[in-house]
Parts: C-alpha cells; structure tokens; sequence
C-alpha cells in the first residue's frame, strides 16, 4: 500500500529535498505541497494524505496552528513537525496540537523515511536527539487539568506500568523484557491504555504522562 505525503514548508527547495528523498522510496507517495498552514489545509483536503511532514516556522500561519487546522479539517491524517534544535519551545505545543511525531530537519534520509512509515502505520516518535528536551518541556509547564488526569485512574495497575515505560522510551519488545510479558500481550495493553485515555497514539500517551506526573524526570527507566 502506498503511503500519501504532503510537503509543507515555505522553502521550495526544502521541499525539493524532502520530495527526492521520499519520492526514491518504492511505498511513498507526495500528493500535495503547500508554503504555510493555511495552504496546508486545502493541500490536504484536496489530496487526501496519510502523513503531513510540517514546517515549524513559516510566515503567515506557522506549523503550529497549520497542525491545529489540518487536524481539525481531517483527523486521521498523520502529522509530523519538522524543526530544528533552536525551536524546542515549539515542541510542548506542537504535542498538545495532536501531532504524531516531531523530527529534527537534519535527520538522515533513512530516519525521514522510517518516521513516515512508524505514523503511517499508526505509531508516534520523538527524534532521540530532542526527546529529553521534550521531556523537560513539560515538566516545566502547569499541571494537566484534572480531568485529563482522571484518564490514568481508568487504567489497570498493568497498564499504568505499561505507560511508564512507554514514557521512558521502551519498545513493546523492551517493554515485554522488562514485565516477562510476550510482545503481544504488551502490544494488547498498549492498545487498550491508548483507548481508555483517547489519545492517538504513544507520543500523546507519553505526553500526559509526563503532564500529569504519573512519570517525571529522572525517574529510573
């Protein structure tokens, strides 16, 4: 199946970069381009992709709000922010705007094409190289409101042992490791702990449980 990509960023030859890179990959398709958030809503709507790969900072409307918009106007739709290391304060927001995955612009080809495939396929990342300033980023803002919190009290004490080391960064794989779980049954809690907190995907999990303090940083993984 191939996976349909919109380019968003005000750089055309940014684009064309991300474009070739994408283009050589046999399973991925770019369907649609766009310079700001706004256009970004109606390459979306017109073309129909599985994945956004987003610019943070663009004239007019920024990457932030073009998330917002695009995942207003079409919600299944994947999107990923693409920023650089001096943009870490964009990365709190860009989380609570719904976005599946924030990687760097100085990523390898093969890490692009990997991020593409993992949200495509229902799946969230962080780059490695910013995940611990995501991590303090929201260690530093206020408390969840309490409504969100209450999500965790829903969980079983396995699925809340689940999220923390989802939150630390553990595959199903380590995860399975760690409990002495098959990876199945590991992928089985992920799923329902996804559901029981309505959140997309993993990168939100670990959002609010950082949010909320079930995990905080310098917790042993």
């Amino acid at each position: 199946m191939t996976i349909r990509v919109v380019l968003v960023d005000d750089e055309a030859m940014v684009r064309v970069g991300l474009r070739m890179v994408l283009t050589a990959e046999p399973d991925l398709e770019v369907v649609g381009e766009a310079a700001d958030g706004a256009a970004a809503v109606d390459a979306v709507l017109a073309a129909e992709p599985d994945v956004v790969l987003m610019d943070v900072r663009m004239p007019h409307v920024d990457g932030l709000e073009g998330a917002r918009r695009v995942l207003a106007a079409r919600p299944q739709t994947k999107v990923v922010i693409l920023t650089t290391f001096d943009q870490d304060e964009h990365v709190a927001a860009a989380l609570r705007a719904g976005v599946s995955g924030f990687l760097l612009k100085v990523s390898p080809p093969e890490q692009l094409v990997a991020a593409v495939r993992t949200v495509a396929g229902g799946g969230g990342l962080l780059d490695p190289a910013v995940t611990l300033r995501v991590i303090e980023s929201f260690a530093a803002v206020p408390a969840t409101p309490r409504e969100r919190v209450r999500l965790l009290d829903g969980l079983t004490e396995r699925e809340r042992e689940v999220l923390r080391l989802v939150a630390r960064g553990l595959s199903n794989a380590e995860i399975a490791a760690r409990l002495y779980l098959g990876e199945a049954t590991v992928k089985t809690h992920v799923s329902r702990m996804l559901a029981k907190l309505g959140v997309r995907d993993r990168v939100q999990a670990v959002a609010l449980a950082y949010e909320s303090g079930l995990v905080r940083p310098g917790d042993p993984a």
